[in-house]
């Protein structure tokens, strides 16, 4: 049974119109949602921040409950109050075998521009399964949140290396900007070292200015070890060989990345042109 909506406006936004169908979502019970659906339960219903039973599912991984209300008309890309759909949810929390399921049912892997994508979510959480997923599902590297700027930035943040390597091997840009921020400026910030080296050789910029007219280099204390290889990077260029790739890769734009191992090169080339 749902229970009403609040009368009082200083209610909305709390627990008091869920229904039976999305608590029954959160704790996984496959049953009783089954139940409830063949009651003839709205599976669409909203609360008040319009997150939807699948939504709770979605979030917490409950698959059978996704299947259940994907099968009985649930909205594969309804949006709550923050404009997330349930592959958004379920990227954020690594659940893999529902973000599955909820591409298989239609769920589209690019939303609209400056918004929080699933693969953002997937990079927040460090779930690298999820990131992979999403890239073969044709996800948009460059999708660009106003706040977070790109998914490298985000995996940067995070100090997620698998989750930034995966995306720059799919050939994700090392130098976009969120507000002349580039992913390198996270790494010095976060003191990654591994991070450092790795942007560095997908052609990261070490002089880029952020809008406080800053390089990575200035955001930390020169005597600690990252700034130390910032500094032998910005005075040591990269070898011909890794600007050789760099320039390969570029020119072969990343919607053709994938077919980098049908040129004519020997095993070992192909390896370095592929991932370095």
């Amino acid at each position: 049974m749902s229970v009403g909506r609040p009368t009082n406006i200083g209610d909305i936004g709390l627990w008091a119109d869920r229904s039976a169908l999305h608590e029954a979502c959160v704790l996984g019970r496959v049953l009783q949602v089954r139940a409830l659906i063949q009651s003839g339960l709205c599976v669409n219903m909203m609360t008040a921040d319009s997150v939807t039973p699948l939504h709770e599912a979605s979030q917490r991984g409950h698959t059978m409950c996704a299947r259940l209300l994907l099968e009985a008309g649930a909205q594969v890309e309804a949006r709550n109050i923050d404009g997330s759909t349930p592959l958004c949810d379920a990227c954020s929390a690594g659940h893999l075998d529902c973000a599955k399921l909820l591409l298989a049912h239609g769920a589209k892997v690019n939303l609209s521009i400056f918004t929080v994508s699933p693969l953002h979510e997937a990079c927040l959480a460090g779930s690298l399964e999820c990131v992979q997923l999403l890239i073969q599902a044709g996800a948009n590297l460059e999708a660009h949140d106003c706040h977070l700027g790109t998914a490298l930035h985000v995996a940067c943040y995070g100090q997620h290396h698998d989750c930034a390597k995966v995306l720059l091997d799919a050939g994700a840009n090392v130098n976009a900007s969120k507000l002349h921020e580039m992913a390198l400026h996270h790494a010095a910030r976060t003191l990654s070292p591994d991070l450092i080296d790795l942007l560095v050789s997908y052609g990261g910029n070490v002089y880029a200015r952020d809008n406080r007219g800053r390089t990575p280099r200035d955001y930390i204390s020169p005597d600690t070890a990252c700034a130390q290889r910032l500094l032998f990077y910005e005075c040591q260029p990269l070898q011909m060989m890794q600007l050789c790739r760099l320039a390969v890769r570029h020119t072969v734009g990343p919607q053709r990345l994938d077919r980098l191992t049908e040129l004519p090169l020997p095993s070992p080339v192909l390896q370095y042109l592929v991932s370095g």
